[in-house]
């Protein structure tokens, strides 16, 4: 299913627009690259390609779904009643899912991938699986990020799982039990968990993190053991966090003192943290994750999809956080367009009439900065210069203004007018072009995506029965989140 890489030979091309880290380069450039990095940026005056280049986009929140949830029913619901439905997806064969899914990423411009990894195919143990995630992300070249899933709490909804288990009928109870009432690891054997991934998986582009769902998943010493191992090894935490209104309402519940105070208080407040969503976070605690150095990583186009409302996203940036974009495997269009994402994001966000919070370049370079740390937990902010990392991403220039009206149009207002992943010439990581022309140089994609259906297929009719369960189950669920149960 791979297919031979090029070599890594050094390469010079010329561009009709750069976007450096201090926004367009002025004239023509030309780019040297060489063992993995940009050996020079130069003006020229030699004919350049019709080429914009910029930093290659970062997916800093997502799933590694190879098949998108839309083809399974699992649409149109809130988080609450669509998460259950993730449970019909048959297990499939995780190195070429992993392949899709990373494949899939950097079709869309993002180079650099998040996984947080909540679904376990489970041929296998874990560490051994998640070695096999990492040589499909090895295979498709991305720069790539896996948090390893934890959850000790909470099955059903936020609260106790007896009176939804007795809501439903025998039957339909026994179903809903055996998929979702496992028992769940102790907080010792999960960070044992970890360490045996990280000797398993762990790699100079494919970083390993804790993983916990989020604060109404995990009991309070499964965090406070997350805190301390992270403190300890250096690694990061990627979490969700206050993403729909259920979510709020049951953490004032049981954090009195403040949810966000709570998670500073145990030591989980860092520059190790990622934050997923936000969405329903307040000035305060936004101010706090920014004194603590916490990245938050927005999801625009998820957030919409499961209704789940809009993050503040301009107080996070008053407020001085950290702020990168994800795609949280449900883009606008239920596809994985980077570009796309990064202009919603930015129009949604930016300000209104000539209040402007954010300029387009520093949404550009701040998504890149900061989501490229928190998937690789490397300080480096993706900038196009001297001696960087290779990780850029080649748009055509005609096909982007075929209007041709113009010789001095800004090319970021092109970018953010109208560019999307049809317009990528060539994803590049690390010196390699991953993505040319709509193409995966690295794997064979096509026959990896028609393999992960065929797989999806045959094992959709053992699902038969959760699927019937799963609609009773939304309506006692429903019931329970308005106050009818």
């Amino acid at each position: 299913m791979t297919t031979a890489r090029p070599t890594d030979a050094p390469r010079r091309f010329t561009c009709a627009h750069v976007l450096g880290p201090d926004g367009p380069m002025p004239g023509a450039q030309v780019i040297a690259l060489q063992d993995g990095k940009i050996q020079s940026i130069a003006r020229t005056a030699e004919a350049a390609e019709p080429i914009m280049a910029l930093p290659a986009l970062v997916n800093a929140h997502d799933h590694g779904r190879a098949v998108r949830t839309s083809s399974i029913g699992a649409d149109a619901k809130p988080l609450e009643s669509w998460i259950h439905y993730l449970a019909l997806f048959p297990a499939v064969d995780p190195y070429v899912a992993a392949c899709v899914a990373f494949a899939s990423s950097a079709l869309g411009g993002a180079g650099i991938v998040m996984n947080h990894y909540t679904r376990v195919q489970g041929f296998t143990d874990l560490p051994t699986e998640l070695a096999e995630v990492s040589r499909a992300a090895r295979d498709v070249g991305v720069r790539a990020g896996l948090a390893v899933a934890m959850r000790d709490r909470n099955p059903l909804v936020y609260g106790p799982s007896e009176p939804v288990l007795a809501a439903l009928p025998p039957a339909v109870r026994a179903e809903i039990a055996q998929r979702f009432m496992r028992p769940a690891l102790s907080p010792r054997d999960y960070m044992t968990l970890v360490d045996e991934i990280v000797s398993a998986a762990d790699g100079p582009k494919f970083d390993v993190q804790y993983g916990p769902n989020g604060v109404q998943w995990c009991g309070d010493a499964l965090l406070q053991a997350i805190a301390e191992a992270s403190a300890r090894t250096g690694r990061r935490v990627h979490m969700h966090l206050l993403e729909t209104k259920y979510q709020r309402e049951w953490c004032d519940a049981n954090y009195p003192g403040g949810v966000v105070r709570m998670l500073d208080e145990i030591g989980l407040l860092s520059p190790r943290l990622t934050l997923a969503h936000c969405v329903w976070a307040r000035p305060d605690e936004l101010e706090l994750m920014a004194e603590r150095g916490v990245v938050i990583s927005v999801n625009t186009s998820s957030n919409l999809h499961l209704h789940s409302g809009l993050a503040p996203m301009t107080r996070m940036w008053t407020a001085g956080c950290r702020v990168a974009l994800g795609i949280d495997s449900k883009a606008l269009d239920d596809d994985n367009d980077a570009l796309r994402e990064l202009r919603l994001s930015h129009l949604l966000h930016a300000g209104s009439g000539f209040d402007q919070v954010v300029t387009r370049h520093r949404a550009l370079h701040e998504s890149v900065s900061n989501g490229r740390f928190a998937v690789t937990n490397i300080a480096s902010d993706g900038g196009l210069r001297d001696r960087a990392d290779a990780d850029m991403l080649l748009l055509d220039w005609n096909a982007l203004n075929d209007d041709a009206l113009h010789s001095d149009l800004d090319p970021i207002n092109l970018l953010f007018s109208r560019a999307t992943a049809r317009h990528i010439r060539e994803v590049i990581v690390a010196g390699h072009t991953i993505v040319r022309d709509g193409h995966v140089t690295g794997i064979d994609f096509t026959a990896a995506r028609q393999e992960i259906l065929a797989q999806m297929r045959a094992g959709m009719p053992s699902g038969q029965n959760l699927a019937g369960a799963l609609a009773a189950l939304d309506g006692v669920i429903t019931a329970s989140f308005c106050g009818c149960c």
